[in-house]
């Protein structure tokens, strides 16, 4: 059931309009009694939460509360890292500083998970439009499997994504703390199915697996996903606009609906020129920073450019294995990469990496250039790219001053995006 569904939850610093719950604070508190009501165990707490890479989530106001009021019961903290590097102790006080580090446990993809059972290739076939036949194993962490914790609180920002269409829900659960097979096969799946037929979609192929997932094999696993929706505030800030949560699909869905309204931006005209800033703290590598590809390639007009202004990257990969794959095989657009695969068997037995292979492909429609800050030239365009110094790019395009949306420099149109990892920018394009 659902038991919070907030679409317009005030910030504190704003006055609450009549009839809601006045803030954050408060529809926790009421989560809490409803979770407590429907006779959920809150002795022990075991809490999956985004990482650093979703810093603007509202993930850490939404445990740091919660962490509060559940006080010692909050017995565990395993951040939903997917195939991402674990959080290291500075990134833990800077995202969840009312949190103790000590809580936090790490998740290995590779090695701390257990399969709790499989859907039959059929399923796939129909979901790929005959492209793919193979069975998924639905794989989570042995924490959340081991039954030792009477309530698993998944919390998360719902956002436009590349590879299930809405990010969240049980993505948190089969993918944040999944195994490679598992998230190897789901990337996949989303890639071949189409990127740009994903984003910004609700119900998508990846989307029916994962649910079809968590109604099968973890429906007797107390789960309750703590879900949010984030958009610009008064001050231009990000900050929470909604607040769902249930141990059901619904609260998904209405969290889905609300996120198009607030993280799909609709431009009316393609730009010929994007330039998207990557902050150093959250993005470190193209296998996260490829979110400024990802989420313009819908609104970049045919023949156009991307600038990629990333001083903190400095590897390809998070993990050494598929930062390797990404040197040896690059961005080659996705007819290379499908014949890689049937040709080469390191790529073939690491299906996530050639699914970010194709989502961080131009497919030749607009060129990228990448001004990352500890990648040489040559390493940049080996991997398909363009390079720039991040310092020249800085200087060219005068990236401290430019503001969100539309703006002039030297003459030139040029569309501006802060943060990437909050929104879907879309126009129509004109091939």
């Amino acid at each position: 059931m659902t038991f919070l569904s907030i679409p317009d939850l005030p910030p504190a610093n704003q006055p609450r309009k009549h009839g809601d719950l006045g803030g954050l604070r408060p529809a926790l508190e009421k989560l809490v009694e409803e979770l407590q009501g429907a006779g959920y165990d809150l002795t022990s707490v075991l809490a999956i939460p985004p990482d650093i890479t979703r810093l603007h989530s509202g993930s850490g106001e939404v445990l740091g509360i919660l962490a509060d009021l559940l006080g010692e019961s909050l017995r565990e903290v395993i951040p939903a890292v997917g195939t991402h590097l674990p959080m290291t102790e500075p990134e833990i006080r800077r995202m969840y500083p009312d949190v103790s580090p000590e809580l936090f446990q790490p998740h290995n993809f590779r090695t701390d998970v257990v399969t709790l059972g499989s859907i039959e290739s059929a399923f796939i076939q129909k979901q790929s439009e005959g492209k793919l036949s193979f069975e998924y194993p639905v794989q989570v962490s042995r924490r959340i499997a081991s039954g030792e914790h009477g309530t698993i609180l998944s919390i998360g920002q719902v956002v436009p994504h590349e590879v299930v269409g809405m990010a969240n829900h049980a993505k948190n659960i089969f993918v944040g703390t999944g195994g490679a097979e598992a998230i190897n096969l789901s990337h996949y799946l989303g890639a071949v199915y189409g990127m740009e037929r994903i984003m910004g979609v609700a119900d998508t192929p990846v989307r029916r697996v994962l649910n079809r997932a968590a109604r099968e094999f973890t429906g007797e696993i107390p789960i309750v996903y703590v879900l949010t929706v984030v958009g610009p505030g008064y001050d231009g800030h990000p900050e929470i606009k909604g607040l769902y949560a249930g141990d059901d699909e619904d609260c998904f869905y209405r969290a889905a609906e609300l996120s198009r309204h607030y993280n799909v931006t609709r431009l009316k005209k393609a730009p010929p020129t994007v330039v998207v800033s990557l902050d150093p703290e959250t993005y470190r590598s193209t296998w996260l920073g490829n979110k400024a590809i990802y989420r313009t390639r819908k609104a970049i007009a045919t023949g156009g450019d991307l600038f990629i202004y990333a001083p903190g990257v400095h590897q390809f990969g998070e993990d050494p294995e598929i930062d390797r794959l990404i040197r040896k095989y690059g961005y080659c657009g996705t007819d290379n990469v499908l014949e890689t695969v049937a040709r080469e068997p390191d790529l073939a037995g690491n299906l996530s990496a050639a699914a970010h292979l194709i989502h961080g492909s131009s497919e030749g429609r607009f060129s990228v250039t990448y001004g990352a800050g500890h990648l040489q030239r040559r390493e940049v365009e080996n991997a398909g790219y363009h390079y720039m110094d991040p310092d020249t790019m800085a200087e060219r395009f005068r990236t401290a001053d430019l503001k969100d949306g539309w703006n002039t420099v030297d003459g030139e149109d040029v569309y501006y995006i802060s943060q990437p990892g909050l929104g879907l920018w879309e126009a129509d394009i004109a091939e």
